[in-house]
């Protein structure tokens, strides 16, 4: 079996060979949870591909909520984007220096749900580009604006009222990203919860598993990512909703699915940030 959406995600070998492609542009997206005691934007100013631009999803999202970096508007994201050089007719290719792809399918999504096709994350991020010695800088690239066009697909996320809802009609499957001690309520959130378990019915498929380790973060076989979501008990005939912690790793199993070739898959952008904190909503543990 072969991923039936393949060009959305390169290899190490392709970007090198297109780097100065004139509509190739290249975003670091790395982003660290609160209790890390990291900061992306300087490890970015320390080294990064030839070319990228640093996305923060802490600045580019929603000011007006206390939910962590959620979507921002149409035109904030336009404002923000064509700032960096991200414009209509390029190719964006989207790495992450953190293993497990953190935030780069996050902002693989980000750019979809805003309209723009042509983008694409690189298979084992920064860390797999690094291990191959390929070419790394620190200085920061000349950026030149670049108009972008959001047109926003609302079908690509969901509100905590749209799960609400869905408890009762099930008219889709909702997925949890989070690792399985989280899922259960047994491990502690990264960022304070009232309470710990998951959404119920929801179903629970580790993002970690996808990109293991092992494999220097890269995805794993298109056969074993799909024998690894039947036994979790995902139906590709189904449409999907993901879930995670904060509306970031959820990215990465929205991603996934979309390699198989599911495309009717959203992401509850609250997440268990918003669920967790909400004490009239129901959980199971």
């Amino acid at each position: 079996m072969k991923f039936k959406n393949p060009e959305a995600l390169v290899t190490g070998e392709w970007l090198e060979a297109h780097l100065d492609a004139p509509d190739v542009r290249v975003v670091d997206a790395t982003y660290h949870l609160p209790h890390d005691d990291r900061d992306a934007y300087e490890e970015w100013t320390y080294r990064h591909i030839p070319g990228a631009v640093h996305f923060d999803i802490d600045k580019i999202c929603d000011s007006d909520t206390d939910l962590p970096h959620m979507l921002p508007s149409g035109e904030q994201f336009s404002s923000a984007v064509r700032k960096l050089g991200l414009g209509d007719g390029s190719k964006i290719v989207i790495y992450d220096s953190n293993g497990g792809y953190m935030a780069a399918c996050r902002v693989w999504w980000m750019f979809r749900l805003f309209g723009h096709e042509d983008v694409c994350v690189l298979d084992g991020g920064l860390i797999r580009w690094a291990k191959e010695r390929r070419p790394l800088e620190f200085d920061e690239p000349q950026i030149q604006e670049r108009p972008f066009t959001a047109r926003q697909n609302n079908a690509m996320v969901k509100t905590k009222q749209q799960i609400l809802d869905n408890l009762e009609s099930q008219t889709f499957q909702v997925i949890d990203a989070r690792n399985e001690g989280r899922y259960k309520g047994v491990d502690h959130e990264p960022r304070p919860s009232e309470r710990l378990g998951h959404i119920p019915c929801s179903i629970n498929v580790p993002f970690t598993h996808i990109t293991p380790p092992s494999k220097d973060f890269t995805f794993r076989e298109p056969d074993d990512i799909c024998e690894l979501l039947n036994g979790a008990g995902v139906d590709m005939g189904k449409p999907a909703v993901v879930s995670c912690g904060s509306g970031v790793t959820a990215c990465v199993v929205a991603f996934t699915l979309y390699l198989l070739g599911k495309e009717d898959v959203a992401v509850y952008d609250g997440s268990w940030a918003e669920w967790g904190n909400d004490p009239d909503v129901p959980i199971n543990r």
